[in-house]
C-alpha cells in the first residue's frame, strides 16, 4: 500500500479549491491519474471489489467540473460548483486511502 498510498496522498494534496481555467485542467488531470490508480488497486487482490464504489463517484465529479466551466454560469456559481467537485474528489480519495 505504501506506493499506492503515497500516490494517493500526492494527488490529494494537488487538488485545487478555486475555479480558474488552469485549475479546471489540473483537476481533470488529477481525475485521470486517480482513475488509473484505482484500476491498479482493482487489479490488486488486497483491494479488488472494494474500489468499485470509488469508480462510481468519478462521473458525477466530472459532470460537476464541466458545469463549473460553463460560460453562461456566474463566477460565484462556477466557484461553488468547482468547490463541490473538488470536495467530492477529496472525499473519494480519503475513502481510497482508508482501504
Amino acid at each position: 500500500m505504501n506506493e499506492i498510498g503515497d500516490k494517493l496522498r500526492d494527488l490529494f494534496n494537488r487538488i485545487p479549491r478555486r475555479h480558474t481555467a488552469d485549475n479546471v485542467k489540473e483537476i481533470y488531470s488529477i481525475l485521470d491519474e486517480y482513475e488509473d490508480l484505482l484500476k491498479t488497486m482493482e487489479a490488486d487482490e488486497r483491494y479488488g471489489k472494494n474500489v468499485d464504489s470509488l469508480f462510481e463517484a468519478l462521473d458525477p465529479i466530472r459532470t460537476t467540473i464541466k458545469k463549473s466551466n460553463d460560460n453562461k454560469a456566474s463566477k460565484k456559481n462556477k466557484d461553488v460548483l468547482f468547490d463541490e467537485a473538488s470536495g467530492a474528489l477529496k472525499d473519494t480519495m480519503e475513502e481510497a486511502m482508508q482501504l
